[in-house]
């Protein structure tokens, strides 16, 4: 998990610099700063801090992984690492109820905007409790 955190460190660091320089190099210009492109690199700097912190603070919470020894054989790694839906048909409609909420914040439709918010509540929800319904449910 320590690699990971400072790899995440790393990327606030070069996008923090690298947002001060291109802010900087574009201000020198003569159409002035470039606000898009600034905006952007702060943010993603911002977004590297958020997922840096979060990993280390689950760092503190768990014990020492084999990504953290310089050491470690690929089969220390080795064993189970989740449940993961073998099955399921869920995510594509919540990726479909994306797609219209999208459309519909794109064009300013109202109701294609609710309609696919209302969808993608219903479908975030039926892909979370998919396995707590019972199998003749589902």
């Amino acid at each position: 998990m320590n690699a990971t955190v400072r790899i995440f460190d790393g990327l606030v660091v070069f996008l923090a610099i690298l947002a001060v320089a291109y802010t900087y190099l574009t201000g020198t210009s003569r159409t002035g700063i470039e606000w898009v492109g600034a905006t952007s690199l702060v943010l993603s700097a911002g977004l590297c801090l958020l997922i840096g912190g979060y990993l280390r603070f689950v760092a503190r919470r768990i014990s020492t992984l084999p990504e953290d020894y310089e050491e470690a054989e690929i089969s220390d790694g080795a064993g189970e690492l989740g449940f993961f839906s073998p099955h399921s048909f869920w995510p594509f409609f919540v990726a479909a109820s994306v797609m219209i909420t999208g459309f519909g914040a794109a064009f300013w439709n109202w109701w294609v905007l609710l309609a696919g918010a209302t969808a993608l509540i219903i479908t975030a929800c039926a892909l979370v409790f998919e396995y707590h319904w019972g199998r003749e449910k589902h």
